[in-house]
């Protein structure tokens, strides 16, 4: 499912002879750092504390004001905490904490208050991160890094000064951008990027989100929670995104339009203009263009994807090619055509997450000082943080199939879990496929309460090598969630679970 796509050997030697012949690896005779890492974000602070902590003189250039990059500032953490807390509000206003015995009356939305939590968590951690620098003796520099030599980086401050920093190794982590969509311009107002649909002043009467991927559905089931009537236009046909089981997805998609979202799938916008308060899109099927129509709405969200973020940065001038998606080419080990300059997460190939930026930055510099390098990237998973969450790794059924890969099936609903049953929240289930041969699992698939939390179990067990039977005979914690998890492996072992 995930792969990633290196130069191969032979070009990248026929590159470096060239970069060699055009830029000699001298190095300064005033060498400030061993280590240089472009960026802060998830990929970029982990990088440059592990550095740190093997010893490397280490310096990471950030040009934001606040450290953490897109994850910690405009993504992943603001997000969950709305994801959260619009649950709480949602499980009061709709009802739900009422037929569990919580009577409550006037139910009232402060969205001021609302915003401001995430805006305390997002400082507490991003402040949390300078921390950590200090900590760790990691020197940070305030300013937009951009590679002036094989062995310098100068960081541009925004008076118009610079700063140069002389380095043996230079580390690329500027992580990835909102990918704007042709023809519609995003205010941040009436048209938002995800940036914006985290910081809305009033919850929109009506709001529309081009994509239906993570994250479009995340934000999306955000503001449905607190009132929205939300809409969301998908290209493809299913929801979720890239690697997402199909049996998953349309499930997913199920539970979903039960809470209130709805999906017009296979509709292509073709655009949108804006009247007053009014948001109006042009959209048209897929398959037959002759259908058309117009939506309206007072908020247009757009999620069609992220891109790398590799403007700027000297590449051209060093002589690094970046391929037609703007990424940055490198080999096993994240060297560049430069030996000695590396790229890691979202600005080379491979999925945009955090935790996959996290764990090449650590073995990245665990090679710089002459460690093993090997990261399994079938084994790095994927969540979405609705409710219920959708969380997965591994081989999908569609993988398998397309690789004539003979595979068993163990599924596992929720509605037969204990803990999930006590705590009325039974949508979903677990499902494991093994290898037909050898029971090895190649793939985990939750749709269901903690599954965020319950694909670390699957994750840890397929890093491992684990069968299916491995799983099946761990004695798990009852009653507990990730008891669907166990009953799901003793399903593809076996044949049968216990519970159901």
């Amino acid at each position: 499912m995930l792969k990633i796509k290196y130069l191969q050997p032979s070009t990248l030697r026929l590159h470096r002879n060239v970069a060699a012949c055009l830029f000699p690896r001298m190095y300064s005779s005033s060498v400030d750092a061993d280590i240089v890492v472009i960026g802060s974000g998830p990929g970029g602070y982990v990088a440059a504390i592990k550095a740190a902590q093997l010893g490397l003189k280490t310096v990471c250039i950030e040009k934001n004001p606040t450290l953490g990059g897109t994850c910690l500032n405009v993504g992943c953490i603001p997000s969950k905490a709305l994801l959260n807390n619009s649950h709480f509000y949602h499980m009061a206003h709709s009802g739900d904490l009422a037929k569990r015995g919580i009577e409550s009356d006037n139910i009232r939305l402060n969205l001021e208050s609302l915003m401001k939590q995430k805006t305390t968590a997002v400082s507490a951690l991003t402040g949390g991160i300078a921390q950590l620098f200090k900590k760790n003796k990691v020197e940070l520099i305030s300013g937009h890094g951009k590679i002036t030599g094989v062995n310098q980086v100068t960081a541009l401050k925004e008076d118009g000064s610079s700063q140069v920093v002389n380095t043996k190794n230079i580390l690329i982590a500027t992580g990835s951008e909102v990918t704007p969509f042709p023809g519609i311009e995003i205010d941040e107002e009436q048209v938002v990027s995800s940036t914006g649909a985290l910081s809305l002043s009033r919850v929109p009467e009506r709001l529309i989100v081009i994509g239906a991927g993570v994250i479009g559905v995340e934000l999306g089931s955000v503001w449905s929670r607190l009132g929205s009537q939300v809409t969301a236009i998908e290209f493809m046909p299913t929801i979720g995104g890239v690697g997402i089981d199909q049996e998953v997805s349309k499930t997913f998609q199920k539970v979903l339009t039960k809470q209130g979202l709805n999906f017009r799938l296979s509709t292509k916008v073709t655009g949108a203009t804006k009247s007053g308060g009014v948001v109006k899109v042009n959209v048209q099927d897929v398959k037959d263009s002759s259908k058309t129509e117009e939506l309206e709405c007072e908020v247009l969200l757009v999620c069609v994807g992220r891109r790398p973020y590799t403007e700027n940065l000297g590449l051209e001038e060093m002589g690094i090619e970046r391929d037609q998606k703007g990424r940055i080419p490198v080999n096993s080990v994240f060297q560049t055509v430069i030996p000695n300059i590396y790229a890691i997460g979202d600005c080379i190939h491979g999925p945009m997450l955090a935790h996959k930026a996290e764990d090449e930055g650590i073995i990245c510099v665990e090679g710089i000082q002459g460690g093993p390098v090997h990261i399994d990237y079938n084994c790095v998973p994927s969540v979405i943080y609705t409710h219920p969450e959708v969380g997965w790794v591994g081989k999908s059924e569609e993988d398998l199939k397309s690789e004539g890969i003979e595979y068993k099936v163990g599924k596992f609903p929720f509605m037969a879990n204990s803990r999930a049953k006590t705590n009325n929240d039974t949508d979903g289930f677990v499902k494991v496929l093994s290898d037909k041969a050898t029971d090895r699992i190649l793939g985990t698939h939750i749709i269901g309460p903690s599954a965020g939390e319950l694909i670390n179990e699957a994750v840890l067990a397929q890093e491992y090598g684990a069968s299916a039977e491995d799983v099946a005979r761990v004695c798990h914690a009852h009653p507990t969630c990730a008891e669907a998890l166990r009953e799901a492996n003793l399903m593809a072992y076996f044949g049968k679970p216990i519970n159901f």
